[in-house]
């Protein structure tokens, strides 16, 4: 199937002009809310909010941006009938005095995305969905738009090089959004992608995760299939063939009012560490390395094919792509090592991860340490999920700490179970942090990679001073 003719969205459509609004977020310490709330407020909106704790960076940045509240806790008494908008956190309940009393005056209330979409009603809406590779795909589109300096909103959920904040909420015709599975807020369950409407959707791909959510794998589907089915009509779906799962979701939804955009991993080469990928007549280097992105970047490219950009054009703005935080970020590295941290934590993104540096550095040992550190991640029953995912380690440690079943009042979780779910020969399982360090202390720093995989920080331990120590004062092994 050829590619999507390109749509020069910046000429075609005009610019929407919105009125001042007065809105009020419920909770606005968390970690996309409080960029939304700077948005609007750079926007010109007035805009109040409250949460019962706020932890950095939300701190900082709302106290810079002059939206700190005054103080801590819930203020029905910012509840009055002239809020043009209130917006609910996740983490908010609902019993909370502030959505009750604006449930009794009849205000409007929105989740996150339920408010994203009616600020981009007027928007081109290009929307990234996925279990995985969601958010380097979107931060791709992100780079390649800047780079060839057009005008364009976004919501990202990682700190991307270039790029003040995660959320910008502007009058621009474009808008790029990463739309994940999770539930949108306390009184609205659905996952957050299915409020997005795309004109622009991508799936890269889908695994099941997030047990506690999606507790079948066939539910977990159907919100892909739901997905599918509110991409405006004449819209484009950019999917991975490579993965049959979507492919078969795919194939069942049978719309007839939208175009299909196929991929895979593209013709690439690795010289000497460096990735060159190809792109129908042209070629590229890549800063990024992998089979898994080099997938989101030609996913990236289809989607930047449709807003304009040329071939050419994306792959010179490819070049210094460096990846989003935690995603293959390299922390340190010499002329025979390189340590890495990725967000990668459900099955096929740890299996992802370790593939693509083992194929970047096949001559190097690739030492690994998984954290298991979400619901799912720590249920006795997910286990066997992770068969094979580390078996390209040379040397691999799972860690969980009882800190973090005790927080999420999990029950224990038994060594044993860990080690036959995995079913890596030599696997070593490990809860101390203590015992960690020591452990990575011994690893030899020359014709070495080491790779970080978890979604939380290792009960407290310091990566980044690690990865130093391991480089620069640790004697060769």
């Amino acid at each position: 199937m050829q590619p999507v003719n390109a749509i020069d969205i910046v000429k075609n459509i005009k610019f929407y002009k919105y009125k001042r609004m007065k809105v009020h977020f419920i909770s606005i310490g968390g970690s996309v809310m409080h960029q939304l709330a700077i948005a609007l407020s750079k926007k010109g909106y007035q805009v109040t909010g409250t949460d019962d704790e706020i932890f950095e960076p939300a701190l900082s940045n709302l106290k810079d941006a002059g939206l700190l509240p005054e103080k801590i806790g819930w203020d029905d008494n910012k509840i009055q009938p002239d809020l043009d908008a209130v917006i609910l956190g996740m983490h908010a309940r609902l019993e909370n005095p502030e959505l009750l009393k604006a449930k009794g005056l009849g205000l409007n209330i929105y989740s996150f995305p339920e408010y994203i979409y009616k600020e981009s009603l007027h928007k081109k809406r290009v929307v990234v969905g996925g279990s995985h590779g969601k958010t380097t795909t979107t931060s791709m589109i992100m780079h390649v738009l800047k780079k060839q300096q057009l005008a364009f909103d976004y919501l990202v959920g990682a700190k991307l090089s270039g790029f003040e904040q995660s959320v910008n909420i502007t009058d621009a015709p474009v808008i790029v959004c990463e739309g994940d599975e999770y539930p949108a807020s306390a009184i609205e369950k659905k996952p957050k992608f299915h409020f997005l409407y795309p004109h622009i959707a991508i799936l890269t791909g889908i695994a099941w995760d997030h047990i506690n959510v999606f507790p079948t794998f066939d539910f977990y589907l159907e919100q892909f299939t739901i997905f599918i089915n509110r991409i405006e009509k004449g819209g484009l779906l950019i999917y991975n063939d490579s993965d049959q799962v979507l492919v078969e979701v795919v194939a069942k939804c049978k719309r007839e009012d939208i175009q299909y955009q196929p991929y895979h991993v593209p013709l690439f080469n690795i010289d000497n560490g460096i990735t060159t990928v190809q792109i129908g007549d042209y070629t590229g280097t890549l800063s990024v390395f992998g089979n898994h992105n080099l997938m989101n970047c030609l996913a990236a490219y289809y989607a930047c094919a449709a807003l304009g950009v040329t071939t050419q054009d994306f792959l010179n703005s490819m070049k210094d792509f460096t990846g989003a935080a935690k995603r293959l970020e390299l922390l340190e590295s010499n002329d025979s090592m390189c340590i890495y941290r990725d967000f990668a934590h459900a099955p096929s993104k740890v299996k992802a991860t370790v593939q693509a540096v083992k194929q970047q550095f096949p001559k190097r040992k690739l030492y690994g340490i998984l954290e298991l550190h979400t619901y799912s991640s720590l249920n006795v029953n997910f286990m066997n999920e992770y068969k094979g995912a580390l078996n390209e380690l040379d040397e691999s440690v799972v860690f969980y700490s009882k800190h973090a079943l005790e927080i999420k009042q999990m029950p224990d979780l038994p060594t044993e179970k860990v080690v036959e779910g995995f079913d890596k020969l030599g696997l070593i399982v490990m809860n101390d942090k203590a015992a960690l360090e020591k452990w990575l202390l011994t690893i030899p720093n020359h014709d070495v990679n080491i790779l970080f995989m978890s979604s939380g920080n290792y009960d407290g331990l310091n990566i980044n001073s690690l990865a130093k120590d391991i480089i620069y004062n640790h004697p060769e092994g």
